[in-house]
């Protein structure tokens, strides 16, 4: 079977009676599983000490149990970027940021072919999503830039740093007070390779048969990029931050070979890939969509709109996020709030 996800992991030191049996047999007798629940432990015991002080803290391991936590883990350019990339829904997320802009590339030159230009919500069981292979199964992924998080000495210096400017919350929701404390976002990239032989042994391991390749997308080459950023964080008793309003230059990507539509139509037609995730992909329209996966039991999605662009709305217990594209630039607001509130916010940033 595959490995549990994140989530069940973490769920297996929060609610352990909430944990499948089997997944509990598997995680006792798979050391890489064992080790995510240790790195999960550590996690959960550094944010539950830090978050909230004033004192020098690691802010990238804060940030990063922060921001794969949900709901804030569908905006993929928040999270850790390598995890992110090799996280199984992005075989398919990849598949969608890469092709669902239109045209193709030289094959000895990169050209841009996708600029993140909205966002909208992929939904589906998580039983379904665990069926999608890593990025890795489908070819070569490279790392080219990690993504790193520092703290600022203040606004001005988060906003030179990253080249953004960070738009000013209005009016404070109950329950949050206090300054925030300023945070960079490094710029991230990498590059990833399609194979042909790795997708179909990745195909025979599903039990399925991986369809010819169309001509030129064996071999083709992806660039993938995503930041720099920046974020106001507002601390809480809690384990995770109150309130957290960030902005990151969007993804983009650029290619060596063929068009993306190639890539999108192909990927899509693996039997493997679940139907209605590979619907949903293929139902967007227009150029420069970035989907937000999201597990139909574990979060509400719907869509919305801040200052009338599309953004979608994401809620998970008592936290809750919105994420919107504008001029380029991915904006988030997300935190132990109600939706009403994290809307609010939004809509009233200045």
């Amino acid at each position: 079977m595959r490995h549990p996800t994140d989530g069940t992991l973490r769920r297996l030191l929060d609610e352990p009676d909430g944990v499948a049996d089997a997944d509990r047999d598997h995680i006792a007798h798979c050391p890489a599983c064992q080790e995510g629940v240790n790195v999960a432990r550590d996690d959960a015991a550094f944010a539950a000490t830090v978050l909230g002080t004033e004192v020098d803290v690691d802010v990238d391991r804060a940030w990063t149990r922060f921001s794969t936590r949900p709901p804030v883990k569908e905006a993929t350019v928040l999270g850790r970027w390598r995890s992110r990339l090799r996280s199984p829904v992005v075989a398919v997320a990849g598949a969608a940021v890469l092709v669902t802009g239109a045209g193709a590339a030289a094959a000895a030159d990169w050209l841009q072919i996708f600029q993140t230009e909205r966002v909208a919500p992929v939904t589906a069981p998580q039983a379904e999503l665990a069926k999608i292979p890593e990025l890795d199964e489908f070819g070569d992924l490279v790392v080219t830039d990690e993504i790193s998080v520092r703290r600022a000495r203040d606004v001005t210096a988060a906003q030179e740093a990253s080249g953004l400017t960070l738009p000013v919350v209005a009016e404070l929701p109950r329950g949050v007070s206090g300054a925030p404390g300023y945070y960079v976002v490094g710029k991230a990239g990498g590059t990833f390779t399609f194979s042909a032989a790795t997708t179909a042994r990745t195909a025979a391991k599903a039990g399925a048969t991986a369809p010819p390749v169309p001509p030129g997308l064996d071999g083709s080459r992806f660039r993938l990029s995503a930041g720099p950023g920046l974020a106001a964080v507002w601390a809480s008793d809690q384990e995770i931050p109150a309130l957290v309003v960030a902005r990151i230059t969007a993804p983009s990507v650029h290619s060596a070979g063929v068009p993306f539509t190639t890539v999108r139509d192909y990927l899509t037609s693996l039997t493997f890939i679940p139907d209605d995730v590979a619907a949903q992909l293929r139902g967007f329209s227009g150029e420069g969509t970035l989907p937000l996966f999201s597990a139909v039991e574990e979060k509400q999605t719907s869509v919305t709109d801040v200052g009338g662009r599309p953004a979608t709305l994401v809620g998970s217990g008592s936290m809750a996020a919105v994420v919107w594209v504008e001029n380029g630039v991915v904006n988030a607001v997300a935190g132990t709030l109600t939706a009403d509130e994290v809307l609010t916010v939004a809509r009233e940033l200045r």
